[in-house]
């Protein structure tokens, strides 16, 4: 079953996505306990990094983050300037129901302020080829917007404060050798020594050979790490002095499996005057707006607004921000495709020997990957047959 099939099947029975294994339910074929394991080490701070590391520290278990960048929060990233709301650059939506903040938070006694609206498909709709739709035919069902806020919102103000003292920055990792009684993690600054390691980083890295494993990772897991399809990952988002156009803009791809392109109301549900277009695009349609310089990327989408809108694009247009995910040199890409084989992403997922831990939207269970989420669950479920 593909992720897309599995969505579908979801939406249809009424039901949120399976949770995956929790702390309390994960065991580890070792039988370690946490009174064993002196240090972990994290490579990466995005999601499911920071969501490791919180849970360590829940369990009273040392760790370290290494991040290779200058801040925390992946493909969380985002632009406090560009308008007076928080514009994601990469995630923006919520997937699941909200009780995806309690999982990873994992206290009852932290209630957790982040507002988010469904969208109202009695109200909001798009367009598909032309013709007027209700934004479900488009696949937004459960999503929610965030408001004022975003993923990376989520994760500074209640995550990061429990794991920031323990977080290196630009830290590039180069080797991981997990030969001897210990783990060792060599950056391109010092050798970081640990009991257990949780890599976390984007999967297009390690196709591109950024980290080198000794010994070399089992043949099953390095055949599905090379053979896994990465979109490439675009968004851009423009300012219009005037709203013309409606909730959603959706395109064919053909074949549907080769990406996606959307253009939506990035300003939907935010308190403000601001009238800002997103686009987001993944895949083979990203590429008609990688490829191209600065200049030609915005003519490149006004022409085609304007032929939907009737001019209205170029006769309104402000300003623009673009975010090419391909070109960020820790991520490469934007995320797995929708219909990549479950069974593999289920292989990424997989420890190693025990003690080399994957966690990540790309290194999961096989029954859901590609979102924050899936992220987070991912973390959970490393730490949870970590600590046994």
């Amino acid at each position: 079953m593909t992720r897309s099939e599995f969505i579908k099947v979801c939406s249809l029975l009424g039901i949120g996505f399976p949770l995956q294994a929790s702390l309390s339910s994960c065991t580890d074929t070792n039988n370690n306990t946490p009174n064993t394991i002196e240090k972990v080490i994290i490579v990466g701070a995005g999601p499911a990094g920071l969501t490791a590391g919180y849970l360590l520290q829940q369990q009273g278990i040392p760790f370290q983050i290494l991040e290779a960048t200058t801040n925390y929060g992946g493909r969380t990233k985002t632009n406090n300037s560009f308008a007076n709301f928080p514009i994601p650059l990469g995630a923006e939506w919520l997937h699941v129901e909200r009780g995806i903040f309690d999982e990873v938070i994992n206290d009852d006694t932290i209630q957790v302020d982040i507002a988010t609206t469904p969208y109202d498909p009695d109200v909001d709709y798009g367009l598909y080829q032309g013709q007027e739709v209700g934004v479900g035919d488009i696949g937004f069902t459960i999503d929610q917007k965030f408001i004022n806020s975003s993923w990376f919102d989520f994760f500074e103000q209640y995550v990061v404060p429990s794991v920031q003292q323990n977080i290196l920055f630009e830290e590039i990792v180069e080797t991981i050798d997990y030969t001897g009684d210990q783990v060792a993690i060599t950056t391109q600054n010092d050798t970081y020594q640990a009991d257990r390691v949780i890599v976390t980083v984007p999967v297009k890295l390690l196709q591109n050979d950024a980290i080198n494993f000794l010994p070399a990772l089992p043949e099953n897991k390095r055949d599905a790490i090379k053979e896994v399809t990465v979109w490439d990952g675009f968004k851009a988002f423009i300012e219009f002095s005037e709203p013309f156009y409606p909730t959603f803009v959706a395109f064919d791809t053909v074949p549907e499996s080769a990406g996606q392109k959307l253009y939506y109301d990035a300003s939907y549900g935010q308190n403000t005057t601001q009238h800002i277009l997103g686009l987001f695009t993944v895949g083979s349609e990203a590429q008609n707006y990688i490829q191209r310089s600065e200049s030609d990327r915005i003519a490149y989408m006004l022409n085609e607004l304007d032929a939907i809108f009737d001019g209205k694009a170029s006769a309104t247009y402000v300003k623009h921000l673009f975010q090419d995910w391909n070109a960020e040199p820790f991520a490469q890409g934007a995320y797995i495709f929708d219909d990549e084989n479950w069974r593999r992403l289920a292989t990424l997922g997989e420890s190693v020997e025990g003690r080399v831990f994957f966690a990540g939207d790309a290194y999961t269970a096989g029954s859901d990957w590609s979102s924050v989420h899936a992220a987070a669950r991912s973390a959970v479920r490393a730490v949870g047959e970590l600590v046994g």
